[in-house]
């Protein structure tokens, strides 16, 4: 049982379903009297939503593997997992079930809600998922931006259902503006994951290059492409820094809490780019990055203090 839970890394599925639940019940419900916004999905609604979005992460993650195998007996050989614990054979199954399931559950969801075409979106998160792992991660920067984006529409994906479907002339502005606010979140978990791909990338750059995957780093090198997500390192804590002197200037705990768990990791990131080398500081920087990802996420909390 252990390793089909590591197989479909429950730790990151958790993460996934956290952070939907917080867009839920933290930044949406909370303000359904005092500003008036209104959702469409029931609990038990929104728990199939949860589930099918999990299915469909998971799947990916098992097919991703199957792929990977060779070049993780290079990179991460302790943490093989198909064919030593788990026959490829049955792990093909497994992501075939997930996927039937998570696409199935979101067809069942868009017609309950008579918007049959928001099925589309489950569907073409799956199929990317797969052609991620089997073609496109092996084209330079295209697999990073692709599960990058992936990761962000995940968090739309509340919006998508909750926000939109309810929307009128009465209630337009109130809806877009906290469907911004849910975009917001998503362009920072799009820059924070794409940087972490890039600094996964380092991190395997030698099993990558025996399976012939053209990654930043093997074709501009390991010096060069660490300049590169330094740089790019510091795009999302500039704009964490304007959110806070934009909107939070006023509220110092507000102010403290980003100071504390966002721009200082943040900046710690960056100074640990800026000279890192070994192998081990990439995967240190990538365990950073996903901390930052909960902290930030977990800063839709405070809104009950920001949106008095």
């Amino acid at each position: 049982m252990i390793h089909f839970l590591n197989l479909i890394r429950w730790k990151n599925l958790l993460m996934i379903a956290l952070v939907q639940i917080l867009i839920k019940y933290a930044l949406l419900l909370p303000f359904f009297e005092s500003h008036g916004v209104i959702t469409t999905l029931s609990p038990l609604a929104f728990f199939l939503l949860v589930f099918a979005t999990i299915c469909i992460a998971a799947g990916g993650y098992v097919i991703n593997d199957i792929y990977d195998v060779e070049a993780d007996h290079i990179n991460k050989p302790n943490q093989v997992i198909i064919n030593k614990h788990i026959p490829e054979k049955i792990a093909l199954r497994f992501f075939i079930a997930l996927n039937i399931i998570g696409v199935g559950i979101g067809f069942y969801l868009s017609n309950g809600i008579n918007k049959s075409g928001f099925f589309v979106i489950f569907f073409i998160a799956s199929a990317l998922l797969y052609i991620y792992s089997s073609y496109l991660k092996q084209i330079l920067l295209v697999g990073n931006i692709v599960v990058s984006l992936v990761v962000s529409l995940s968090m739309l994906l509340v919006g998508i259902f909750e926000l939109l479907p309810v929307i009128n002339d009465a209630n337009r502005e109130i809806q877009i503006f906290f469907f911004q606010i849910i975009l917001d979140y998503a362009i920072f978990a799009f820059m924070i994951n794409f940087i972490r791909e890039l600094v996964k990338d380092i991190e395997d750059i030698d099993g990558d290059h025996k399976v012939g995957i053209q990654t930043l780093p093997i074709v501009l090198g390991r010096e060069r492409t660490n300049k590169i997500v330094f740089v790019l390192s510091l795009i999302p804590l500039c704009a964490v820094v304007y959110y806070v002197i934009a909107n939070l200037f006023k509220q110092q705990l507000l102010v403290g809490y980003f100071l504390v768990f966002v721009i200082a990791p943040l900046i710690y990131v960056t100074i640990k780019l800026f000279s890192a080398e070994q192998k081990s500081h990439y995967k240190h920087v990538s365990l950073l990055l996903k901390l930052v990802m909960l902290t930030g996420m977990l800063s839709m909390l405070l809104y009950a203090y920001i949106l008095k």
